[in-house]
């Protein structure tokens, strides 16, 4: 296997790793406002996330930075052809991070609510335009021979990429459900698994109807693998939920994400940005790779720093693991 080939798949790892748990992030953000009663609840919400939503961004950083040093010219047509939906996210992530920061600054109840609607719409947009933008990845946008993307905003809003995004959505919101079911104890965590169902069965739909758009038209049998994978994680990851089993439906939700991004990333390779105007002008891992020298010096730095962060990252996780309530939350920071 060639350098550039191993970080396809490293960079795969990271945007899987970014999802798995930037998506019960967003969820619990999306949740807010769809779970939550009052203000006591929704501090709930947020100290879960609360210790680790910086962390998990951490991911993003690293995949943007591992593309831009691996494969420069799929950066380069990446941001600049993606120029407004990825504006878009940047501005939402830097609003989000400051709404979780000075939501419990002030204790009046109109700045706490003000805060609160940037929490919900930063994580609802996020959610729905990475789904937007990784089906327009996958399906092939307008690039010409000279590898620059040549189409416009609208034509990224087609059904297969907005199909796409309705699917991150209902996912993300769905493991967010299960995630705070796991996290939580009293009546929101019950109110959490029901609405996890329900949230739940839409995603399958919708997964299940763009995942097999994508296997009928770029799949072959490694990507049919990941599909029943992610079919299956997502059927037992509503029935661990119908059994109060938090633990595994969360597991289970985040083996289904793991599953539909490998699905994704094994029905682009050996592309990394197809061409719909001509075949021969797509990006692959070869022709948009740095040269083998900076792959070879950025694999040892990886081996290096990669294990470090992961320590970092789960001890993080294991020190927050305790469950948390209404009960946990001062009157004052309500």
């Amino acid at each position: 296997m060639e350098l550039h080939d191993v970080w396809f798949v490293l960079i795969a790892v990271l945007w899987t790793g970014y999802f798995f748990l930037e998506g019960f992030d967003f969820g619990v953000g999306i949740l807010t406002k769809l779970l939550a009663r009052n203000r006591a609840e929704r501090r709930v919400l947020i100290n879960t996330i609360g210790p680790v939503w910086d962390g998990n961004e951490v991911w993003l950083l690293t995949a943007g930075g591992a593309t831009f040093a691996a494969f420069p010219e799929w950066y380069a047509t990446l941001f600049s052809g993606f120029y407004l939906p990825l504006l878009i996210i940047l501005v939402c992530l830097i609003v989000r991070g400051v709404a979780f920061e000075y939501r419990a600054k002030r204790s009046e109840e109109s700045w706490q609510r003000n805060w609160e609607t940037a929490i919900f719409w930063t994580s609802l947009v996020p959610a729905l335009l990475w789904g937007v933008a990784f089906g327009n990845i996958v399906r092939g946008v307008k690039i010409n021979q000279h590898f620059e993307y040549v189409g416009s905003f609208w034509d990224l809003l087609n059904p297969y990429a907005l199909l796409g995004g309705l699917v991150t959505l209902t996912l993300f919101t769905f493991h967010g459900a299960v995630f705070t079911a796991l996290k939580t104890v009293g009546d929101i965590r019950a109110r959490a698994r029901k609405l996890a169902l329900w949230v739940g069965l839409t995603t399958a739909v919708l997964a299940l109807a763009f995942l097999l758009w994508t296997q009928a038209d770029s799949g072959d049998g490694e990507s049919l693998v990941a599909l029943i994978v992610a079919a299956v994680a997502l059927v037992a990851a509503l029935m661990a939920n119908q059994f109060g089993r938090e633990g595994w439906s969360f597991t289970l939700s985040g083996v289904t994400i793991v599953a539909a991004v490998a699905m994704l990333f094994l029905s682009l390779f050996p592309n990394v940005m197809p061409s719909t105007l001509n075949g021969d002008w797509s990006l692959t891992v070869s022709n948009a790779s740095s040269s083998p020298y900076t792959l070879k010096i950025m694999t040892w730095c990886a081996a290096v720093a990669t294990p470090i962060v992961l320590l970092y990252q789960g001890w993080t996780y294991w020190v927050f693991r305790k469950r948390i309530g209404t009960q946990h939350i001062a009157e004052i920071a309500h």
